[in-house]
This record gives C-alpha cells, structure tokens and sequence, in this order.
C-alpha cells in the first residue's frame, strides 16, 4: 500500500527544489518588521499556497499548461522574471519601505509561489504523478509532496527565532543575503528556460 521509493525518490527532489534551509534567509529578509504573530501566519500560509498550487497542478497540471499553450520553459522563464523583480528590491533596500512590505501579504507572492511552488517543483510533480501508475505509488507522492510541505512550514516557523537573535542589524545583513541568492536563483532559472527553448527549437 505504500512505495517507500517513490516517497524518497520525489521528496528527496522537491527537497533540492525547493530548499527549506535556503529559503530560511529570504522568509527573515521579507518578513522582518511584523509582528511575531504576523510572522508565524505567513509561515503557514506559505506553505499552505505552495501545497494548495502544487496539489491544483499535480492534479490538472497538464491539461492546465495544454489549455493555455504554455511550455515548460516559458513557466521557468516567467517565474525567473518574477523572482528577479523581488531578488532587485531586497538588494536595494526597497523591501523595507512600509509600503512594500507593511501592506503586502508576501506569503502569497513571491513566498508560496513562485518561491516555493516555482517551475521545478510544479513540473516534478506533474512528472510524478503522471509516472504514478498504481494506487500505492499515488498515495506514495501525494504523502511526499504533503510531508515536504510540513518540513517548509516547520523550518519557517522556527527560524523566527533567528529573529530575535540578530537583531536589526542582522535582519539588514540577512535581507542583502537573500537578495544576491533570490537573484542568483532567478537567473539560473530564466538560464534554464532559454535553454530548453533553444534545446528544443
């Protein structure tokens, strides 16, 4: 009733994907100023967007991406633009204006998409599904994709507590960090969509 390969196979590379520690930096640099009650709801509600976007795509990815004529590498392209314009305003120092982060529920966008349900881990699971041919095996990568969900919302929960010890200064340091990684990461993946456009062409 259950396939323990499957399970370590896909959770393994949502893992990679969407790298709970890594995101640890980038959910302190957007969430810094809230209040500590504000905060743990956006670790939630992050995790809960990027599970809600995953599940709605696992289970109707492709007729979805189909309906609209929307490939893969224009998914990744997009979603790399996206998290570039945010990667620019942590760098700069934008994000810490009362009216761009005061305002705005980031656990919507970029955290719970496309940050955490970006590209790679939509078309994973899509493949995943997909490649699921047995009711053992479903069950197997509907358990991962939510296992893998838990462990995000655990780790943003908890690195709250980071918070507290870094201080301003730190939150400062912590949000230019982010922002070099989030740009780097977005280029990689604009890098990634050109490059199966061009692959493929």
């Amino acid at each position: 009733m259950f396939d323990f390969a499957v399970f370590g196979s896909l959770f393994l590379t949502l893992f990679v994907i969407m790298d709970p520690p890594g995101i640890t930096p980038i959910f302190l640099a957007l969430s810094s100023g809230r209040p500590a009650k504000v905060q743990r709801r956006m670790a939630w509600q992050a995790a809960a967007v990027a599970f809600g976007v995953i599940t709605v795509f696992g289970l109707c990815g492709q007729q979805i991406l189909d309906y609209l004529h929307i490939t893969t590498p224009a998914l990744m392209i997009a979603g790399g633009l996206l998290l570039l314009l945010i990667a620019l305003d942590l760098l700069t120092g934008k994000s810490e204006e009362p009216t761009q982060t005061k305002d705005v529920n980031v656990a919507l966008v970029p955290l719970g998409m496309p940050l955490l349900a970006g590209p790679g881990a939509i078309v994973s699971v899509i493949l995943a599904v997909q490649h699921a041919d047995s009711f053992a095996a479903q069950v197997s990568v509907w358990t991962a994709i939510a296992a893998m969900h838990v462990v995000l919302w655990l780790v943003m929960r908890y690195s709250l507590l980071i918070i507290k010890v870094i201080k301003d200064g730190g939150v400062v340091l912590v949000t230019r960090l982010a922002g070099m990684m989030l740009s780097a990461l977005a280029v990689q993946q604009i890098i990634n969509g050109v490059s199966q456009v061009i692959h493929n062409w």
